[in-house]
């Protein structure tokens, strides 16, 4: 057995001439059932994608819409003829739990897990009319539900699946209220949000709708006690009387069915049927009192049953009939009714019909109208068949109906294209620009395309800036990027409103007046600060919009100081606030500008200014800037220097010169040589900040050296300038400086610079002996200064000393010397005795070499070719490596150099062809062994350099060097 649900049903009337002209916002579709069934349907339920068919057999058919050949069959317990026909079933929106009524009373409880209907004993004898069910839709058990009856009586009943035989499937059951004028056609209950312990009830019958919202009693175990009666008995109803109506007519209660606003906390819609039509309205959650249900029902709106069909008499004339609709169900914004065999669907917001069509043929009776509230799906059926109501983007003209009536938000949340929100938006403002509040009315406008002219013009007229500023923002917010000329022309009129709009507000300040009606100077203030954050908060916003030179005059033009330089800032024009405070000498806010920019031009530009004012606070930023060429800082740190009259460690050219060349080995002479001259040319005497500059000095100096050194002479700058020619190496002219300035201790200490060349350190301290003994007070004192150098001597000092010493004053200088040439002249026979012994034995080793001799075993073979060496000529060294003379001639000239090479060839050469004869063969010969056999190939030279030679060579078999 099977449900197909792909087979189409259009309804007899729909198409005109055989083609469908749009699509409806409802159609009917016809299921086409894929079983045979034995009897006729007498009941049928959907909820949650869950279809309930019950037979006129007492079968009941479970069926999942969503795998439709899945059929679950389930039979009651007891026989038709003991318990009556099904007449009313009633399935939880979960679809876990289903209510059976029959014609004679009883009343039976399947779950959804269980195969075997249980009857409800505590409410035998009930005929089910309606029931409210949970609000939140248990799945284990029902929880606490209300139960409607034909009699009035609504009871309170908590019904739990029992496996037990002897157990009830109700825990409790209980009446706690009855409705004084016949049956209970509609039930409904749900949590006031927020509020746990709180529920709303709303009870439905042929002529009378209550209303009731107050606090529940169960304080105790869930399910063993009622937790309505308190609200019934304690709480009394608001009721909305229908006089008149017909107690037989059909009536019935339903709600729109779950949406994700409905979800999320919005307020769901109810339909009441009775005799004089079907009453609508919404579900309003506020105020949680007694006085709720007196609005709702006074926002309720009543669609009388003239809008819906007439009939076609049998006489052929048209009438309405009494009591056309049978059923009714809501969607989220249609009231469905089934009419005499016509499915009609009314608009609930304004009582239009959008849809209405026979469905049933002649004769053919329905056996109600259902609706999924879970998943918003609506059925119709029938003794033999079931149908589809489908809605098709039902809400597409509900933004129309919003905007007819005036509900303006509403209309523009249901709009879907641009168009449509375009068409709202321009009615809305329109609207409200007729009732003056200009201001809304912008704020739509602008998102609109109503004639932008059309609109300034209009609020222009009316004298409303403030409306004119908010629409041109709004406007701008709409253009695209690729708009730019729009979005520059509205962005500067904006600039010019916002300035016009400060200096009125500033007038009223300084003034006292009053701005507008009841609004004083403090109020005032109050506004210009509103309206400067508002002017702020554009520019951050569309600082992109603005021409920065248009901007600049509209500010200036304006005379807006503050303005303009938040302008600039925003827009990071620092030059322009640098430039600015500049030349109004403010130094401190010039400084703090210029720490925010990073571009290297803009502090070159300032730096000669700024070096003038604030040299402390410009040499702070520059040292936390490493994009700084100091170069280009020269001219400004020159200036800086000429006019600052301070002790050099204060100098801020020294301080930022001192701190680039410690810390960038880079920079070029230039700034080394700037940084010379300024500490050269301080009036200064203390050469001590240019020494320990110079001697911090790699060598070679960054600095140019000549440069230097004439400054250092211009200046009389004598410890610089001896240092600068030690470090050129030009030590006479250093020491001569020195004896020429009488510093004859530093022309020492230049002296012995000068360490591993005693000639020219014994020449120079020549000329400080000479200098020393010529104005030392006592020889005795020159001397023990000369001492300083273990190269001088007595006899080199003695032509310095005047004519008139007498030898009484150097005595024992002399003694001294005396001694040290004898120890001289021992130690030299001492090395002469040593030298004639080596020679002895030198000549001795020589001659010992005319016996040597190596003795060679028969069988020793050459190390190069590994044949017998006795072979043919051979050498044998004394390392015991024996070789042909051949192969070792042959391995030397593949190693030597080109010389040696070209020298063994050209002796081959001769000795072969015999060019010589006698003496000078055997020389040549002996020349030719010289070379060929200078050392062993394998022990000496050669064999150290053909250490990173690879053993296998290319050619070479490598199958042979395999392990």
């Amino acid at each position: 057995m099977a449900l197909d649900l792909d087979e189409g049903y259009v309804a007899p009337g729909l198409a005109q001439g055989g083609v469908e002209t749009s699509l409806p916002i409802f159609n009917v579709e016809r299921v086409q059932l894929q079983f045979n069934i034995a009897s006729d349907f007498v009941a049928g339920q959907v909820a949650n994608n869950v279809l309930i068919l019950a037979l006129a057999t007492g079968r009941i058919l479970r069926i999942d819409l969503e795998s439709p050949s899945d059929i679950d069959d389930v039979d009651l317990p007891k026989k038709t003829t003991e318990v009556g026909l099904i007449r009313r079933m009633f399935l939880d929106p979960s679809a876990s739990h289903l209510i059976i009524s029959t014609t004679l009373g009883e009343n039976f409880y399947l779950h959804s897990q269980s195969k075997t209907p249980r009857a409800l004993s505590r409410l035998k004898g009930v005929s089910i009319e309606s029931i409210a069910w949970n609000p939140s839709q248990p799945t284990a058990s029902t929880r606490e539900i209300l139960v409607g009856a034909v009699d009035g009586n609504i009871y309170e009943t908590y019904i739990e699946p029992a496996s037990e035989f002897y157990r009830r499937e109700e825990r409790y059951s209980a009446q706690v209220w009855k409705i004084p004028d016949g049956a209970v056609t509609g039930l409904w209950t749900e949590t006031v949000e927020g509020r746990a312990d709180m529920r709303r009830v709303i009870v439905a019958s042929h002529s009378r709708l209550c209303h009731w919202i107050g606090k529940t009693g169960g304080r105790g175990r869930e399910g063993s006690a009622s937790i309505y009666a308190d609200l019934f008995s304690k709480e009394a109803p608001i009721t909305h009387d229908a006089p008149g109506a017909s107690a037989t007519a059909p009536s019935s209660f339903s709600v729109s069915p779950e949406t994700a606003d409905s979800r999320a906390g919005s307020e769901r819609s109810f339909a009441w049927l009775y005799s004089q039509g079907v009453l609508t309205g919404k579900l309003l959650t506020s105020p949680t009192t007694s006085n709720l249900g007196s609005k709702v029902f006074n926002e309720a709106k009543l669609h009388p049953r003239a809008i819906f069909p007439e009939t076609i008499s049998a006489r052929g004339g048209r009438k309405l009939i009494q009591d056309p609709i049978s059923s009714v169900v809501l969607s989220q914004w249609h009231v469905l009714a089934l009419a005499e065999g016509r499915i009609v669907a009314v608009n609930r917001l304004d009582g239009s019909v959008v849809y209405d069509q026979v469905v049933l043929e002649t004769g053919q009776s329905a056996l109600g109208l259902v609706a999924d509230q879970t998943k918003n799906t609506y059925w119709l059926f029938t003794n033999q068949e079931i149908f589809e109501v489908v809605a098709n983007d039902e809400e597409r003209d509900v933004w129309k109906v919003m905007l007819k009536n005036q509900d303006y938000d509403a209309a523009l949340k249901y709009a879907k294209d641009a168009t449509q929100k375009d068409s709202v938006a321009t009615a809305s403002g329109d609207y409200l620009s007729s009732k003056g509040q200009y201001l809304e009315a912008a704020s739509i406008w602008g998102k609109s395309s109503k004639a932008f002219e059309e609109v300034c013009l209009s609020l222009i007229d009316n004298g409303q800036e403030d409306a004119l500023r908010k629409y041109l923002t709004t406007k701008l917010g709409s253009y695209k990027k690729s708009s730019y000329m729009q979005r520059v022309m509205i962005a500067t009129w904006l600039m010019q409103i916002y300035m016009a709009k400060l200096n009125a507000l500033d007038d009223m300040v300084a003034t006292k007046a009053e701005l507008i009606e009841n609004t004083d100077a403090g109020g005032a203030k109050r506004e210009l600060e509103k309206t400067r954050a508002e002017f702020q908060e554009f520019v951050n916003k569309h600082k992109s919009d603005l021409d920065a030179k248009t901007t600049y005059e509209v500010i200036s033009s304006h005379d807006r100081e503050e303005e303009l330089l938040f302008f600039a800032n925003t827009i990071t024009d620092y030059d322009f606030v640098l430039s600015y405070w500049v030349q109004r000498g403010q130094w401190t806010e010039a400084l703090s500008v210029l720490n925010k920019q990073s571009n290297p031009e803009t502090f070159y530009r300032y730096s000669n200014v700024l070096m003038s004012h604030v040299a402390t606070g410009l040499v702070e930023i520059l040292v936390r800037r490493n994009n700084i060429d100091a170069q280009k800082m020269i001219p400004a740190l020159l200036t800086y220097n000429e006019n600052a009259n301070v002790p050099l460690p204060q100098n801020q050219a020294v301080r930022y010169l001192n701190y680039v060349v410690t810390n960038d080995f880079s920079v070029p002479a230039s700034v080394h040589n700037t940084l010379i001259s300024i500490m050269a040319s301080h009036p200064s005497n203390s050469e001590t900040a240019l020494l320990g500059y110079l001697e911090t000095q790699p060598t070679p100096p960054l600095y140019d050296a000549d440069f230097a050194l004439r400054l250092c002479i211009q200046h009389n700058r004598v410890q610089s300038c001896v240092h600068i020619y030690s470090t050129m190496g030009q030590y006479q002219q250093a020491v001569e400086l020195a004896l020429q300035h009488d510093d004859v201790d530093l022309a020492a200490i230049v002296a012995d610079r000068l360490e591993g060349n005693d000639q020219t350190r014994k020449r120079l301290w020549l000329l400080i002996a000479e200098k020393k003994i010529k104005e030392a007070s006592s020889i005795k004192d020159a001397i023990s200064f000369l001492k300083q150098c273990d190269l001088l001597k007595i006899e080199d000092l003695i032509p310095f000393f005047p004519d008139f010493v007498v030898i009484d004053d150097f005595k024992e200088e002399i003694c001294e010397a005396l001694e040290e040439y004898s120890r001289h002249i021992d130690n030299l026979k001492q090395e002469m005795d040593i030298s004639q012994h080596t020679a002895e034995q030198i000549k001795a080793e020589i001659a010992a070499l005319d016996h040597r001799y190596a003795i060679v075993e028969s069988g020793e073979r050459c190390w190069i070719c590994t044949l017998p060496v006795l072979s043919r000529q051979f050498f044998v060294f004394p390392c015991q490596h024996a070789f042909h003379s051949d192969c070792l001639g042959k391995r030397v000239l593949e190693n030597s150099g080109s010389s040696k090479r070209k020298r063994i060839k050209d002796l081959q050469t001769e000795v072969n062809q015999g060019l010589s004869i006698g003496p000078q063969r055997m020389k040549l010969v002996a020349e030719l062994d010289g070379l060929v056999a200078e050392q062993c190939v394998l022990c000496g030279d050669l064999g150290i350099k053909q250490i990173d030679e690879p053993f296998i060579h290319a050619g070479d078999d490598v199958e042979a060097w395999a392990i």
